[in-house]
C-alpha cells in the first residue's frame, strides 16, 4: 500500500482551498453519492464513476448533472485531471482498482474525510449515532428542524419519498447519520471520526459488524474517540449500559460538554400514556406530547430530538407543531400496501434487538393481528451464529417465521453460520410453527397457505429477500 498521496482529514482541511476538481471513485454507494452531491452544492466540479449504474442512486446522481462514467474507461491520465480522488469503501485494499488511484500521482481520502473538510468543518454539525435506530432518528430531526422553520442541511442514509438522501440546507444545523463502520481501505477508523461533530445523538450501543469489530471494547474505542471530538455536548440512551460505562469514565474532556439522557427505564422518560391509530402521547420530562409516530423504539428516537430541540431553546408549543406528522425512512416499519387484504411491513432489521423492537411496535400498532414474520439474515454478522440466541429470543413476538435460508455463509472469519434450522424447529416447539425456505416460489406458497384475515405479513431484511421484492408480488399489493 502506498499512502504517497493519501490526505487525512485534517491534512484536507488544511489544503481544501487548493482543490477544486474532484473525482468520486466508485460513485454508486449510497454515501459516495450523497457526499458527491453535498460538494457539488459547494460549488466544487465534481464526477464520479463506478462499475455498474442502477437506481435510485443513478437516478439521483444524473438529476444534479454530476457527469458519471464507466470506469473501465478511466487510467492515469484520465484521472490526473483531477485535484482529488474521493475513494469509496468498495475498494478492496489489494486490488487494481487500489493500485491505479495510488500510482497516479493525484491526493486521494476518504469520502468521510471529504465530508468533514468540505462540509462539516463550516457547520454546527448534529451527529446521530448508534446500533439501532441512526436513519430514522436523523430523518426525524431533519423533519422537526424544518418545521421549526431551520432549513436544516442533512445526509441520511436511506430512502424518503419525496426527497434526496442529503441537501446543502442553509440554516445553522447539519443533521448527519453518523455510522461506526470504517471509512476505506487506508482508513480503518469509523467514518464518524471524520465527521466534525459539535452535538452527539447516540442511540444505542451494541455489539455488532463483527466482520470488522472483534468485540464490543472495539466499537467502544471508536465510540471514546468519538466523545473526545465532540465540541458541545451529548444526548444518549441510558439504556444501554455501554454507554454509561462510556460515560462514566469522567475524562477531562466531558466535563466541558452538556449530556442529558433518556431511556425506557430513565427518569426523563419517555413514558407512554396511550397508543392509537392516530399515533401515541407520551411524557417526557414530566411533560406530555403526541405525535403520529408509534412504537417504543421510535418515541425514544423521537425523544432524543426533543430533548435536543428544547436544550437550542425551541419551546413545547413548537414543538408540538413539529412532531405531530412525521413520516418514516423506506424499509422501516414500512406499510408496503395489502395482500389480499393483509397489511405487509417491509422492515430493514439486521440485529436481533432492532427485530425485538419492531416486532413489538407493530403489535402495538396492529392489536390483536398475528404475526406472520419472514426474516432473512443478510448481513455479515445477521449471518453469523453470534446472535443465534439472541435472535431466537427477539422471534417470540412473532406468531409465525418463515426463514429466508442465507444465499451464502458469513464473511466473519472467527464464527460459525447461522442455524436456522434449529431455530425454526425451537420455535415451532412452542408453537410458533416456523420453517426453512430455500427458494421464492416456496415463499410465495408458504405465505398464502398462512395467511388469514387476522394475519400481518412482516418482511425482516435488508436485502430482496429471495426475490421478494423483486417479483410480481410488489404488482399484487393494493393500496
Amino acid at each position: 500500500m502506498d499512502l504517497t498521496h493519501y490526505l487525512s482529514g485534517e491534512q484536507l482541511i488544511a489544503k481544501r482551498d487548493q482543490i477544486k476538481r474532484i473525482f468520486f471513485y466508485r460513485v454508486c454507494g449510497t454515501g459516495m453519492g450523497a457526499a458527491a452531491c453535498l460538494l457539488k452544492e459547494k460549488g466544487l466540479h465534481i464526477e464520479g464513476g463506478d462499475t455498474q449504474f442502477y437506481p435510485p442512486m443513478s437516478d439521483y446522481l444524473k438529476s444534479t448533472g454530476i457527469p458519471c462514467h464507466n470506469l473501465k474507461d478511466f487510467d492515469v491520465k484520465r484521472l490526473s485531471e483531477f485535484d482529488l480522488i474521493v475513494v469509496g469503501n468498495v475498494v478492496p485494499r489489494k486490488s487494481e482498482d487500489a493500485a491505479l488511484i495510488e500510482k497516479c500521482g493525484v491526493k486521494f481520502c476518504s469520502f468521510p474525510a471529504a465530508l468533514g473538510a468540505f462540509v462539516l468543518k463550516d457547520a454546527n454539525v448534529v451527529g446521530v449515532a448508534g446500533t439501532h435506530g441512526k436513519t430514522t432518528t436523523t430523518y426525524f430531526a431533519t423533519q422537526m428542524f424544518e418545521k421549526l422553520g431551520q432549513d436544516p442541511g442533512y445526509l441520511i442514509g436511506g430512502v424518503m419519498e419525496g426527497r434526496p438522501s442529503a441537501k446543502l440546507g442553509g440554516g445553522k444545523y447539519f443533521f448527519i447519520e453518523s455510522d461506526e463502520y470504517d471509512s476505506c481501505y487506508f482508513e480503518k477508523f469509523s467514518k464518524f471520526q471524520s465527521y466534525e461533530i459539535d452535538h452527539l445523538i447516540l442511540t444505542s450501543l451494541e455489539f455488532d459488524h463483527a466482520d470488522i469489530f472483534k468485540d464490543l471494547d472495539a466499537i467502544k474505542l471508536e465510540f471514546r474517540n468519538l466523545f473526545a471530538k465532540v465540541t458541545q455536548g451529548i444526548t444518549y440512551c441510558s439504556d444501554y449500559q455501554p454507554i454509561i460505562d462510556l460515560h462514566n469514565e469522567n475524562l477531562e474532556h466531558y466535563k466541558n460538554l452538556y449530556w442529558q439522557s433518556y431511556g425506557d427505564k430513565d427518569q426523563r422518560g419517555p413514558k407512554i400514556l396511550e397508543v392509537s391509530d392516530k399515533g401515541t402521547v407520551f411524557e417526557l420530562q414530566g411533560v406530555r406530547y403526541k405525535s403520529n409516530v408509534v412504537g417504543i423504539h421510535n418515541i425514544l428516537n423521537l425523544s432524543s430530538v426533543i430533548l435536543f430541540a428544547l436544550n437550542e431553546g425551541f419551546t413545547k408549543e413548537q414543538i408540538d407543531s413539529a412532531i405531530s406528522d412525521l413520516k418514516m425512512v423506506r424499509r422501516r416499519q414500512e406499510l408496503r400496501g395489502y395482500y389480499q387484504g393483509t397489511p405487509v411491513i417491509d422492515d430493514f432489521a439486521h440485529h436481533p434487538k432492532a427485530v425485538e423492537l419492531t416486532l413489538q411496535g407493530l403489535k402495538l400498532s396492529y392489536p390483536g393481528r398475528k404475526l406472520l414474520v419472514v426474516m432473512e439474515a443478510n448481513s455479515a454478522t445477521a449471518r453469523s451464529n453470534i446472535f443465534q440466541n439472541e435472535f431466537e429470543q427477539a422471534l417470540h413476538h412473532a406468531d409465525e417465521v418463515l426463514f429466508a435460508k442465507p444465499a451464502r455463509p458469513t464473511s466473519v472469519s472467527w464464527a460459525g453460520n447461522l442455524d436456522i434450522e434449529a431455530m425454526a424447529k425451537n420455535l415451532t416447539a412452542i408453537n410458533k410453527s416456523s420453517l426453512v425456505i430455500e427458494n421464492l416460489q416456496t415463499l410465495r406458497m408458504e405465505i398464502d397457505k398462512r395467511l388469514t384475515d387476522q394475519s400481518l405479513l412482516v418482511v425482516l431484511s435488508n436485502g430482496t429477500c429471495l426475490g421478494l421484492w423483486e417479483s410480481d408480488f410488489v404488482q399484487a399489493l393494493k393500496a
